[in-house]
């Protein structure tokens, strides 16, 4: 047994590699990584491309390995180049996640020494970063000392978070599902949508609030449809507004909505995972005032701090309300438990094991401080006004002012099907590549979507928007 052991830790030490062959490996991805920012600015958002990386397929895993060389060719080819660009500041289609380069090294300290977070016993300084940051986020958005959160990997996970936590907090049983009304509206990100049937309330009553034309929920529509339904003698327990929605990015009137919820007893959440942020800047502190209001709130490091992708936070009021859904007891956890005061995040999340991601956010912060973050902000905020401002003046129009950093727009020809021409328009600026935008349906419209919150955008990228715009609208003409 002795000889067997000793020839599988022969083969299994290869895991460890030399420090040679860390050197070689680490140099080659480095190098790869510098040429792919040190180009950047001359990349395409958006390359169309016939295969898919596809080719990826004709390197199947097996017993033998490769080298790293060969190992980024196959990168380069399959992953690196098809599709969407998201790192290009030319990606004004969705809201862009960013990837800052501290966050990387963030990400590369993290998973090299593989603290793990879940638990304040087992990494005491991870958790304790983590909490601290969390406590940072929470004073942003004006929580009290009482509030905590978690880092989840989107803001997908975090709202699905806040929907089982508000579902434990108002005590909705399942033989009370069927009569328990949650409110919302039309613009409110599917995320919710799917995390309401994912928390196993899919047989709620989903009432969907009117919405103004700025596409902003009418609160006294939203107080009318909790009266009616009180009347009914259903149980209303939820209402959900947006801090910039996805199509038009709007604000909800918080504010309103939350004196609406106090006086009814509903849980107030607000998914601010794009809009958030921006309450770092002096407009955004205005326009969303209301945000401390909430029971509970989604924001995105990943969008409005310009992370990389997986890095969503839920913030919660009442630290207690999150214990109430995910604390637990188990006999094999009972030394990491013993006399600690600090929380783990195990016990505000249905993660147990979990990815160190603190250090992503963490870093980059203490490095560069707040106020390049801020400045950022600001400057996609007066982007987008300026974007508003000037694809009117080459023909299109925009119903709604910006509120935050999206804009939408449409181009409506003299004659024939303005949205087969808005079609046919986004597929030239995509085919183009240096630009990537998207579009969205309002009332009926097929309409264009300007939404500027990745870190590389910059004066430039709109321009370039622009005069790719214009080109292609007097080529369509044209043809």
């Amino acid at each position: 047994m002795r000889d067997q052991l000793l020839k599988l830790e022969e083969t299994s030490r290869l895991l460890e590699p030399s420090v040679h062959d860390r050197e070689n490996v680490r140099a080659a991805v480095v190098d790869y990584a510098e040429k792919f920012l040190n180009q950047i600015d001359y990349a395409r958002a958006f390359n169309v491309s016939e295969d898919k990386g596809s080719h990826l397929l004709d390197s199947p895993i097996s017993e033998d390995g490769i080298s790293i060389d060969e190992a980024l060719a196959l990168v380069k080819e399959n992953v690196d180049t098809p599709g969407l660009n998201p790192a290009s500041g030319g990606h004004l289609a969705y809201i862009p996640g960013g990837g800052i380069y501290y966050s990387a090294l963030g990400d590369y300290l993290a998973d090299v020494f593989n603290r793990y977070s879940g638990i304040f016993y087992a990494s005491p300084g991870a958790v304790r970063m983590e909490n601290m940051l969390i406590r940072w986020m929470c004073d942003v958005v004006g929580y009290p000392a009482g509030a905590s959160g978690n880092l989840t990997t989107s803001g997908s996970l975090a709202n699905l978070i806040a929907i089982v936590t508000a579902r434990d907090a108002k005590a909705i049983k399942s033989a009370e599902v069927a009569r328990s009304v949650i409110y919302l509206s039309k613009q409110a990100h599917h995320s919710v949508d799917k995390g309401i049937r994912v928390a196993g309330l899919g047989e709620c009553v989903i009432r969907y609030a009117p919405v103004d034309d700025r596409f902003k929920m009418v609160p006294s529509e939203l107080s009318r449809l909790i009266e009616d339904d009180k009347a009914e003698g259903l149980k209303p327990f939820l209402v959900v507004a947006s801090a910039g929605t996805t199509d038009v990015g709007a604000i909800d009137p918080l504010p309103e909505i939350g004196s609406i919820a106090k006086e009814h007893g509903l849980w107030y959440h607000i998914d601010a995972a794009y809009g958030g942020f921006f309450i770092l800047t002096e407009e955004g502190k205005q326009k969303l005032r209301g945000l401390r209001l909430a029971d509970s709130i989604v924001i995105d490091p990943h969008k409005g701090l310009f992370l990389p992708y997986g890095l969503g936070v839920v913030l919660v009021k009442s630290v207690d309300d999150l214990k109430r859904s995910y604390a637990f007891e188990a006999s094999y956890m009972q030394d990491a438990f013993a006399g600690i005061n600090e929380l783990s995040p195990a016990e505000l999340s249905p993660e147990l094991t979990k990815h160190f991601r603190g250090m992503r956010l963490w870093l980059p912060l203490k490095l560069h401080g707040v106020a390049p973050f801020r400045a950022c902000l600001e400057e996609k905020l007066l982007l987008a006004k300026y974007f508003h401002a000037e694809v009117q003046k080459i023909g299109f129009e925009s119903k709604v002012d910006p509120e935050l950093s999206v804009v939408t727009y449409r181009y409506v020809p003299a004659s024939g099907d303005a949205n087969e021409f808005n079609k046919r328009l986004l597929n030239e600026v995509v085919a183009d590549g240096r630009i990537f935008i998207s579009s969205t349906m309002l009332n009926g419209e097929y309409t264009l979507r300007f939404a500027c919150l990745a870190f590389r955008t910059h004066l430039k990228q709109v321009d370039t928007l622009l005069s790719v715009l214009n080109e292609n609208v007097k080529l369509l003409m044209e043809n």
